[in-house]
């Protein structure tokens, strides 16, 4: 049952995403982030609805003839030139076969990035993109908040099988990413009921994170909180309810919680922490050995960990985004990559530093503040997991790359129409 109903919607969807482009991005989200097929357990469960999808909105794209042009400046050709950059290691890659599986996975998923950024450019574009995120994976901190609630706290929350958050670990920084867009919405709600709806969403994705075990989550989440209180309006309530919250849920969770979190500060004797820095010297040696192009994607095999790191037995994951492009990529390929998420926290600057003072654009104002919060988690979490490809972060580009682009429009037609300055002044809402 579960496999026609997603069937029939994506089926449903493709008239509309013929007619409009638009509609193709946010089907294309939602299947990403949220992976609706995966709890399907028939023919639904591997079908390529988002290949479809894909095919439909490039379709579309030519039907319409809209006049679009690609956001994101420098970001969006860096971003152009790291996916070039991977076509270039994968030829030289120490496992070709494992490569060109992972470079076809990949490419989709950036490819699609930019087919975004070229598509999307209203406002209200950024709003229901910044929706179908906060929806497609903010159900997995409902479900995750309320079993751990019901259970607890004595089994692990995990996420929607064969994806990128599948792993508890993957799956608590989803969730923590999550937060901060809710926070978002939470300061744009105007409806008393809504507020209190999100401060509940917001609760449970935090139970959520913790109740995955998740020790990287644990550090993504403080360091997370912390930025966000240092931009929130009201930083004395706002830490208030962050201490009353993690004094209640230590309370509220089991030994075994306590005993796997006391484990950060002993890492030296946990087996999982070791594979995690044994695995970062060898990709940190594959990439001196082959500085330019790296191993290729996937070099964790017995023979590349023999060859690099030979007194470890055994393989293990990167579990690092940094030392994953590393490896995989050279110091070309993470040259590349930290240069866009530079150029990415640069364009939120641009968008906060240009609508602090405009009380109409106090939308963009915080959407660029709380992606910025959500990319710290980001950065922080993702320096203990395999997420450098995941498609959650590249969305969060094209909201602020939309968002900029819309900013830029209104501030031409304001310098067209110059009677109306007047009109800007200062938020309220800026702290």
């Amino acid at each position: 049952m579960r496999d026609i109903a997603i069937f029939l919607i994506v089926a449903a969807g493709i008239p509309f995403i013929l007619r409009n482009p638009v509609v193709g991005i946010g089907f294309w989200v939602w299947l990403s982030l949220m992976n609706p097929h995966r709890a399907a357990w028939g023919f639904a469960y591997s079908f390529p609805f988002a290949l479809v999808v894909a095919v439909a909105t490039i379709i579309g794209l030519f039907i319409t003839h809209e006049s679009r042009q690609l956001k994101g400046g420098a970001a969006a050709w860096v971003l152009l030139a790291f996916m070039a950059w991977m076509g270039i290691t994968t030829l030289f890659a120490l496992e070709p076969e494992r490569a060109a599986e992972m470079l076809e996975r990949v490419i989709k998923i950036l490819f699609v990035t930019l087919l975004a950024l070229y598509t999307l450019y209203k406002r209200d574009h950024v709003r229901w993109l910044m929706l179908i995120i906060v929806f497609s994976v903010g159900f997995y901190g409902i479900k995750g908040g309320l079993f751990t609630l019901l259970t607890s706290g004595e089994n692990r929350v995990w996420g929607p099988p064969d994806t990128f958050i599948t792993d508890n670990n993957a799956l608590a920084l989803a969730v923590i990413m999550t937060i901060p867009l809710l926070a978002y919405f939470y300061i744009m709600a105007t409806k008393r009921w809504m507020r209190a709806a999100l401060l509940v969403w917001i609760a449970l994705c935090a139970v959520s994170v913790l109740g995955s075990y998740s020790r990287g989550g644990l550090l993504a989440i403080i360091a997370m909180s912390g930025f966000l209180w240092l931009k929130a309006k009201s930083k004395v309530w706002l830490g208030l309810v962050v201490i009353v919250f993690a004094v209640g849920f230590y309370s509220f969770m089991p030994a075994a919680w306590e005993e796997r979190m006391t484990t950060i500060g002993s890492y030296q004797s946990d087996e999982s922490a070791q594979g995690r820095m044994s695995t970062w010297t060898m990709l940190t040696n594959l990439a001196l050995d082959r500085p330019v192009v790296g191993g290729g994607f996937e070099p964790y095999t017995d023979e590349v960990f023999r060859r690099y790191l030979p007194e470890y037995v055994g393989t293990h994951a990167a579990h690092s985004i940094y030392f994953q492009v590393l490896g995989e990529h050279g110091f070309v390929g993470l040259g590349l990559f930290l240069l866009f998420w530079l150029l990415t926290w640069r364009l939120s600057r641009r968008i906060i530093k240009h609508t602090k003072d405009d009380v109409e654009s106090k939308w963009a104002y915080w959407l660029a503040k709380m992606v910025q919060v959500s990319l710290v988690g980001y950065f922080v979490g993702g320096t203990f997991l395999n997420l450098a490809y995941w498609d959650m972060p590249y969305f969060l580009m094209i909201a602020l790359a939309v968002t900029w682009h819309v900013v830029r429009s209104q501030s031409a037609d304001l310098s067209a129409q110059p009677q109306q300055v007047g009109l800007r002044r200062r938020s309220p809402l800026v702290s």
